[in-house]
């Protein structure tokens, strides 16, 4: 992929949904944000309690090395340009975040111990940790992290993560009080922030204020494991950190992180136990496994997605009634168990998965209904039965393969127009790429934990990532509406409005969310759990 469109695609922390290849486990552009931000009221501080991840002082046991199996990264590893998903993972042994995103896509607090915002929620006061010390000794206060998000801001450095601040934080509006507070003043309310400087913006982690690139000889951070040796084609290896603030935490004393270009070879030496679990899962290889011999399976709900894009400024889908049709035409349960192994939930044509607490409940789910098609498109004047082109990247290929047989049966022809990925994401941003321009298409997109991360670039009225060029005022309204809420009730009422526009309007169609799973040695390791956005987190892993 080009770097202009490394820079502007929406690709996702896991490209690994389910049914495609591991090959493509990339992430690109915004970087996988998260759910709502429950109970975040304006004015008042907010003390997560969120709990760690698997794994308890109490039953865990000291020692060990886990084994896991990954694909070879696709980017260098440098935690603040990399957009690919071994490379992020192995960040994450070593760095931290001020706050981490459990399988819930709850906020637990690592780095920073509590967060508050002002009335107006455009200013953020984040307090750190006390006691915390990077590898090599050096202390950690507010002008690390200062420094951490400055370089994050600054476009000469090209952060993958850049584009999630895009209209809410820019340079400059970071700055600190004292030693252990970082405050945040947004462009704008934005209730949601703490999301944006977690794991779910996985370029945010914090490093030394003279961090000049070179991780991968110079691994320094606050994390549970120090990075022995790295080898860009066989692996790395991971030593437990003995200063790490979180003590008795790691309990492991490493990890040996090994690369399989091919999937199978991955889950075969998974099952013949030369390694002890996988970094990504494909579920359609190892969800037959599950239960088998030692193989434990871990399963979560997700918000991951693969978008069926429509551009409604252009015939045959600027009618409405023919955007509607296409959508009657598709069978989601038979989609979800084709391409996503049966994992994740039915979508309905919004971008509100189930996951997120103010999805809505009260919208009929859309369901494959022939003679709907016929009705609709005959109401558009279209005769002569409907026919379109849908562009897509190899990833893919066996979900465009399933949409043309699939409208084929309601009278509805589609022609399939593959591009290599380069192809697909690469061309001018602005006028012709063709995951933003093509009349039709299909995009993977990570799972964000909030809303607004869909909605915002996606479908909001002359939005970057605006494939369809759908325009509704009301939508944008609503949308600016629900950044800027400070209740559970607010958002769930804007939510429904912005749900109710695009499952009536259909610019985009959503299917199914993708769930994700993580398989590993049940019978030597507790504590390894499935993640929406794949991340690891295995300072709670122990042996049993």
């Amino acid at each position: 992929m080009s770097e202009s469109a490394t820079d502007a695609a929406p690709q996702r922390w896991q490209d690994v949904l389910p049914g495609t290849s591991r090959r493509a486990f990339l992430a690109t552009g915004a970087g996988a944000l998260a759910t709502l931000l429950a109970a975040c009221a304006s004015g008042t501080s907010r003390t997560p309690t969120g709990a760690e991840s698997s794994g308890s002082a109490g039953a865990a046991k000291r020692g060990g090395t886990l084994r896991a199996g990954s694909p070879p990264p696709a980017t260098s590893v440098d935690p603040v340009t990399t957009y690919d998903g071994t490379a992020i993972a192995l960040v994450q042994l070593v760095a931290e975040y001020l706050i981490w995103l459990d399988k819930d896509f709850k906020l637990v607090p690592r780095l920073a111990t509590k967060w508050e915002s002002d009335k107006a929620g455009k200013k953020w006061t984040f307090t750190l940790r006390d006691g915390v010390t990077f590898s090599d000794g050096t202390k950690l206060d507010a002008a690390t992290v200062k420094a951490s998000f400055d370089r994050l801001l600054d476009p000469k450095n090209k952060s993958a993560a850049l584009s999630a601040f895009d209209t809410i934080l820019g340079q400059g509006g970071v700055s600190t009080e004292g030693a252990s507070t970082v405050v945040f003043t947004l462009k704008r309310p934005f209730s949601d922030f703490p999301y944006l400087v977690s794991a779910g913006n996985y370029n945010a982690v914090i490093l030394k204020k003279d961090y000049a690139g070179d991780f991968t000889k110079a691994a320094i951070g606050t994390g549970p494991f120090l990075l022995k040796t790295y080898d860009v084609s066989t692996g790395a290896t991971f030593v437990r950190n003995p200063k790490h603030w979180n003590a008795p935490k790691p309990y492991l004393d490493g990890v040996d992180v090994r690369f399989y270009a091919d999937d199978q070879a991955d889950v075969v030496a998974l099952q013949s136990g030369d390694i002890d679990t996988q970094i990504p899962s494909r579920p359609a290889l190892v969800q037959p496994l599950a239960g088998t011999g030692d193989i434990t399976v871990d399963q979560v709900k997700g918000t991951a997605v693969t978008v069926f894009t429509l551009r409604v400024d252009k015939a045959p889908f600027d009618r409405k009634e023919v955007r509607q049709a296409v959508a009657y035409g598709l069978d989601r349960p038979a989609l979800r168990e084709a391409i996503g192994s049966g994992v994740g939930d039915l979508g309905n044509d919004h971008l509100l998965a189930p996951l997120f607490p103010a999805a809505p409940t009260g919208i009929k789910q859309r369901a494959k209904d022939k003679a709907k098609v016929e009705e609709l498109l005959k109401a558009a004047g279209v005769t002569g039965g409907l026919s379109f082109t849908l562009t897509f990247d190899p990833p893919n290929k066996d979900y465009a393969v399933s949409i043309q047989s699939q409208l084929k049966e309601v009278g509805i022809t589609v022609k399939l127009d593959q591009r290599t990925s380069k192809d697909f994401y690469g061309g001018d941003q602005a006028k012709d790429t063709p995951w933003l321009f093509s009349s039709a298409n299909l995009v993977n997109w990570a799972g964000r934990p909030v809303p607004g991360q869909f909605v915002t670039p996606m479908v909001k009225s002359g939005a970057v990532w605006n494939g369809s060029k759908y325009a509704n005022k009301a939508l944008d309204a609503a949308a600016d509406a629900y950044d800027a809420a400070t209740t559970d009730a607010e958002r769930k009422a804007q939510a429904d409005i912005i749900a109710k526009a695009l499952h009536e309007d259909v610019p985009i169609i959503v299917t199914y969310w993708s769930g994700a799973v993580r398989a590993y040695n049940g019978k030597k390791f507790t504590g390894i759990q499935a993640h929406p956005s794949a991340f690891v987190d295995f300072s709670n892993v122990s042996t049993v």
